[in-house]
């Protein structure tokens, strides 16, 4: 898809914990189209573009989801927030990023995430429930505290749901309350990386997605690679914004 420029509206902002709020954007369908796994940038002034993951499948009605982490520290995200509260359109530009799902591949998906990297995962499930209902889903969700877990409660009834769907929550720290119950939830404890060094799966088995922070991807690559994973089936937007020398 060629990459289109348009204004589209706000229609709702709604708080989704104290640090993550979610966006509702709607405009004209043909030219919201994308791609799961793809993202958008928002323009914040005339040289400042700011990229988030779609958080919705393509649905052909023109509405689009975004969950947006607040950083009070960082100038854009503070700017961003404030021109939400009184703007009722905004200019954005979209699709953008290659970590897209193949649809050709009939391969396990297991797909990793940290914090709001869940929205381009949330993306690829609603799609992958869609157009491929019998593909295995694995749904690695790493957070610092039980609270980042903003849509726990959607996870766990993917997990509920659909036997093809596994949910593993990772927190650094203890869970305040326990999970949802359910045979395909899990909760690890721990740093996402060791964890799954300590995971008794067969990685080559899965088309891997990794979304967070380079950081983040990468030490988790290390795992898979030594775990003896096919690199060609791992997909990252980081590979490409923060390619690693």
């Amino acid at each position: 898809m060629s990459v289109r420029t348009l204004t589209c509206q706000v229609t709702a902002v709604e708080d989704l914990n104290p640090d993550v709020f979610g966006v509702t954007l709607e405009g004209r369908a043909e030219a919201m189209q994308h791609a799961p796994g793809q993202y958008l940038e928002l323009q914040l002034d005339d040289t400042t573009w700011v990229p988030f993951s779609i958080a919705s499948a393509e649905q052909g009605d023109g509405v689009i989801e975004l969950h947006i982490q607040h950083w009070p520290e960082r100038d854009n995200s503070v700017r961003l927030r404030n021109l939400l509260q009184v703007a009722n359109q905004l200019t954005l530009r979209l699709p953008g990023g290659e970590c897209v799902v193949d649809p050709q591949s009939q391969r396990p998906l297991m797909l990793i995430a940290a914090g709001t990297g869940f929205a381009q995962m949330k993306a690829i499930v609603e799609a992958t429930l869609r157009d491929q209902p019998e593909r295995p889903i694995s749904l690695w969700w790493a957070a610092r505290e039980h609270r980042d877990l903003y849509a726990e409660n959607l996870a766990s009834e993917w997990a509920q749901r659909y036997p093809q769907v596994t949910f593993q929550a990772v927190t650094e720290f203890p869970l305040t309350e326990p999970l949802a119950s359910g045979e395909r939830i899990h909760h690890h404890q721990g740093r996402i990386d060791l964890v799954l060094e300590k995971a008794a799966l067969t990685f080559s088995d899965y088309d891997i997605y990794l979304s967070g922070s380079p950081g983040m991807v990468y030490a988790c690559l290390d795992i898979l690679e030594a775990k003896g994973v096919i690199r060609e089936r791992v997909f990252s937007d980081v590979f490409a914004y923060a390619p690693r020398p």
